[in-house]
């Protein structure tokens, strides 16, 4: 039981042999003569006898102040053990964390995937092979999303090699978005600029397509981490001052490999005047969201069903699958290392004849996975 001392009085406590308590609001000397009973010998007729008959006795707390010093002991243990929980669960996400960033650190060169600096096989010329007849919708394209965001570390990159390699390789579908500041384009993921703007995507296409004029590029553009939804202006002036005009395919129809060869053919994600062709024209499948590992499998099944749907859907509209995605626990290039591994597998599979998928789109793809989508056509 419990005492409180209040002034010169303190309240002690002391078991007794009948398992009764002693109460005493008594001074310092009393409180010693308890202590000096509770060693004594117990025997009806000695110290500890007589001076025990001299303390009265207080009878026990009532029930409701047992009751709120049960309650505060219950609220000490519940506080205890939500202390230990919230410390176990930091625990888990600090090695959780550890875990992953080992995995980021990791530089691979596999092949369905690569995060190193270059590929490791080239083909710059692939499209001189395909039909002049052909429609671009019937032809099948690797593509890279998010093309040139290759800083800010394992949250925000998605690509290792630089725009230039990545035409070389094969890569023939852009992922473009810029910010847009007082006339300037500048690229971003994000709110991570990428040490680049538009004006050197532009010079990067452009020499890549006059020293390759058999090729075709793609490149959907749209604006991030601004919203002035007015980028039109810009961008034309960035075409003059970069590129040139006739570089564009300036229609919305979808061009034959004839009408297609040495254009660069804008997707616009923006309002304005056409450039080229619109973004929302395509049939995209863009399910980017993948908060943890737990919910690849879902990602996979969207690549899988739109893959199908681009098989046998409308072969005079284009068809658009990223298999790309990010979440919190599930940063871009881990979740490249597995879905491009079922991807190549998928194909694999299914290799031997044409098919026509569209474009695919991927963060950290390696070459042979690239080869893999160019061999259908």
């Amino acid at each position: 039981m419990y005492f409180r001392e209040k002034k010169k009085h303190r309240i002690t406590s002391m078991p007794h042999s009948r398992g009764q308590v002693w109460h005493s609001g008594v001074t310092r000397g009393a409180t010693l003569s308890l202590r000096t009973a509770a060693r004594a010998p117990r025997t009806p007729t000695g110290t500890a006898a007589s001076t025990l008959s001299a303390i009265p006795k207080i009878p026990a707390p009532t029930a409701p102040q047992c009751g709120r010093h049960k309650s505060v002991v219950l609220r000490g243990v519940k506080a205890t053990n939500n202390k230990i929980s919230m410390e176990n669960l930091a625990k888990g996400i600090f090695v959780f964390a550890g875990v992953l960033s080992l995995t980021y650190m990791a530089v691979t060169q596999r092949r369905d995937f690569d995060d190193t600096p270059a590929p490791g096989l080239l083909n710059p010329a692939w499209m001189a092979s395909v039909p002049d007849s052909r429609p671009l919708s019937e032809v099948t394209l690797p593509g890279s999303h998010n093309t040139m965001a290759r800083y800010g570390g394992a949250p925000i990159r998605c690509q290792s090699w630089p725009l230039a390699l990545q035409l070389r390789a094969g890569v023939r579908f852009l992922d473009v978005r810029v910010r847009h500041v007082k006339g300037n384009l500048t690229i971003h993921h994000g709110v991570v600029y990428q040490r680049a703007h538009f004006g050197d995507v532009l010079e990067d296409v452009a020499a890549f397509l006059h020293e390759r004029p058999t090729e075709a590029v793609l490149m959907r553009l749209k604006e991030e981490f601004s919203e002035t939804n007015d980028i039109y202006g810009s961008v034309v002036s960035y075409i003059h001052r970069y590129a040139h005009w006739d570089l564009l395919w300036h229609s919305r129809l979808v061009p034959t490999m004839t009408q297609a060869r040495g254009k660069l053919i804008v997707l616009q994600d923006f309002i304005g005047p056409d450039l080229g062709m619109r973004y929302g024209s395509l049939d995209i499948a863009d399910e980017w969201k993948v908060p943890t590992f737990f919910h690849l499998p879902a990602k996979w099944e969207t690549v899988h069903k739109h893959l199908a749907a681009a098989e046998a859907g409308n072969k005079a509209q284009m068809f658009l699958t990223y298999s790309s995605g990010a979440g919190i626990f599930a940063y871009p290039i881990s979740v490249a290392r597995h879905i491009n591994a079922r991807l190549l597998d998928h194909l694999v599979l299914r290799a031997g004849k044409p098919r026509r998928y569209g474009i695919v789109a991927m963060d950290f793809p390696d070459a042979p996975l690239l080869q893999t989508i160019i061999n259908f056509n």
